[in-house]
């Protein structure tokens, strides 16, 4: 990874104090996360991930702000190159997910497999770090009986964005700090002001860094996968119509679907084989189980029986009580008390007791959805 060096001060020896490398964004959460440890007395650093090689809203910009917010403080700011890593990890994760006709979730596998880890290591091991630290609203917690750091939702439930964290693994977790885990969104941007941040009233981000300003995930698609016409088929077999590429589409879509009915209409499944769009009543969304792969197990180790859990199938939804039953190969199943609308393939089931994240992974394709398709 190569780095530059912005045009912030290099801070003098600190000694005897816990040095934090603070993940900068640019925007107002990590700009008050390394204000606020600042201010807690550690001896702070910025650190921004170059990481897209097009026109993302996610650097050039935020690299400005984050290199602004370093230099008022008189801190160090550190640029990273890492746009290989994301490229492979997040686009060409995305269009191959897509193209097979699930819908991943970039957020969660990049703070796996660019943000956290890749900042660690370089913090760690280049820049003699004890800690690094970020602006997301969660929190962390060490089990002094099992020694294991768990991961608890924030206390402001609406902004909690531990759901995108939980595949972090334990080293990581043990050396990073939330400092907003405790902070409502307006108490942000209230430190914000008064430390003066030029952040502190800047816009909320997407929530997908890639897709350019005021475009759109249909648009950045459609730079990787051609147009592949197929059939949109209600479940019931009956052809409603065609459809351009089934990367358009998400399991539970309403809207959009582009064509007419009795009744309204829901993406069921996606058939990438047969490059067909199921589509059906709402009763023909609800599933009772799923099973998930690539598990990681948070804040205590893999079960050997079944457990009681809250579990969450997307960012924003309720988590709803479920049996998580752990299989063999490392993978689980979860059977839901009450059956769920809109189970999608690609995207984390993660499971809670009370306000502490225990697992997840990633859901699989359902054997009732594929027989549908």
């Amino acid at each position: 990874m190569a780095e530059t060096m912005g045009p912030t001060a290099t801070p003098q020896p600190v000694a005897q104090k816990i040095k934090v490398i603070v993940g900068l964004s640019g925007g107002v959460d990590s700009s008050t996360a390394i204000a606020l440890l600042n201010d807690q007395g550690y001896a702070v650093e910025g650190l921004t991930l170059w990481l897209m090689k097009g026109k993302g809203q996610c650097c050039s910009e935020g690299m400005v702000d984050a290199a602004q917010i370093c230099e008022d403080m008189g801190v160090a700011h550190h640029i990273v190159d890492i746009r290989d890593n994301f490229q492979a990890n997040i686009v060409d994760y995305l269009v191959e997910g897509y193209e097979a006709g699930i819908t991943p979730l970039p957020c969660s596998n990049c703070n796996r497999a660019v943000k956290f880890g890749p900042m660690w290591i370089h913090a760690r091991d280049q820049l003699g770090a004890d800690y690094i630290a970020t602006g997301h609203y969660a929190r962390t917690r060490l089990d002094e009986s099992t020694g294991r750091t768990q991961l608890l939702r924030a206390i402001y439930r609406p902004k909690d964005q531990s759901y995108f964290l939980y595949d972090l693994p334990q080293e990581e977790l043990a050396h990073v700090l939330f400092p907003l885990g405790e902070y409502e969104k307006a108490q942000t941007r209230q430190a914000a002001a008064e430390h003066g941040l030029h952040t502190a009233d800047k816009p909320e981000s997407q929530d997908l860094c890639l897709v350019e300003a005021n475009g759109s995930m249909r648009a950045f698609l459609d730079k990787y996968l051609a147009p592949k016409q197929g059939e949109i088929v209600h479940t019931s077999g009956t052809i409603l119509g065609q459809h351009d590429g089934i990367h358009h589409y998400t399991i539970g879509q309403r809207k959009g679907l582009g064509v007419a009915y009795k009744e309204p209409l829901y993406v069921v499944s996606l058939d990438p084989v047969m490059n067909r769009v199921v589509v059906g009543n709402r009763d023909a969304t609800f599933e009772s189980e799923l099973t998930a792969q690539r598990v990681n197990w948070v804040s205590i180790a893999a079960p050997a029986a079944p457990i009681r859990a809250e579990v969450q199938i997307r960012y924003r939804s309720a988590p709803t009580p479920a049996t998580v039953i752990p299989l063999e190969d490392g993978r689980v199943r979860i059977v839901f008390d009450e059956p769920q609308s809109s189970i999608t393939p690609g995207q984390a089931a993660v499971w809670y007791d009370g306000e502490v994240l225990l697992g997840g992974g990633l859901i699989e394709r359902c054997e009732s959805s594929q027989a549908r398709a």
